[in-house]
């Protein structure tokens, strides 16, 4: 069986054919995060799932524009959370309300009683509202470095802000976050 492109006349295509290959390692390294990313903005796996494919199809389309100045991590990301912001603020998101997958809170192991996957998927259900009570920033934040585990450095160049303002921000998020959460006992 014949590579694709290894007989190509032109240089341009055997590239394009690397970068490809190259690309597809990079969306199974990333998919799984970027899913979780758009899940947690969406709520709704579909758009999720949706979204998923649009970032990666624009970062396909825009690598010749990839400067380099951040990791292919962090660029990845800013691409995700700009592409769930615009749908978040698109007229059909603004007005019409839907209801939340109740498939996300229900993903406990089966051998787990009844009663520990109501608990479970109860105490999904009060992170979840006291995550949508909070300023979209703060909600932002918290979503990147908990789910997402990066540093406060990769958070600031996402965000714009020098890694002090995400560590102070971080800070009175998690206490807005510890005292709306607390109000839903």
């Amino acid at each position: 069986m014949k590579e694709p492109c290894a007989g190509a006349k032109h240089p341009e295509a055997a590239q394009h054919q690397f970068a490809a290959q190259e690309f597809g390692e990079f969306y199974a390294l990333h998919s799984r995060a970027i899913y979780y990313l758009a899940l947690r903005f969406l709520e709704d796996a579909q758009k999720a799932e949706d979204a998923t494919h649009d970032v990666f199809l624009k970062a396909f389309r825009s690598l010749d524009r990839f400067r380099g100045e951040s990791s292919a991590r962090t660029w990845l990301y800013r691409i995700a959370i700009n592409h769930c912001r615009n749908l978040r603020q698109t007229w059909h998101e603004r007005h019409i309300l839907t209801s939340s997958d109740d498939a996300i809170w229900e993903r406990t192991p089966a051998a787990d009683s009844p009663l520990r996957i109501l608990e479970v998927k109860e105490l999904g259900h009060r992170i979840q509202t006291t995550l949508d009570g909070l300023p979209p920033e703060y909600r932002l934040l918290l979503l990147l470095v908990s789910d997402e585990e990066l540093s406060y450095e990769e958070i600031g160049a996402l965000t714009d802000q020098s890694a002090d303002a995400v560590r102070g921000k971080l800070h009175r998020a998690r206490k807005a976050f510890a005292a709306l959460f607390a109000k839903t006992a």
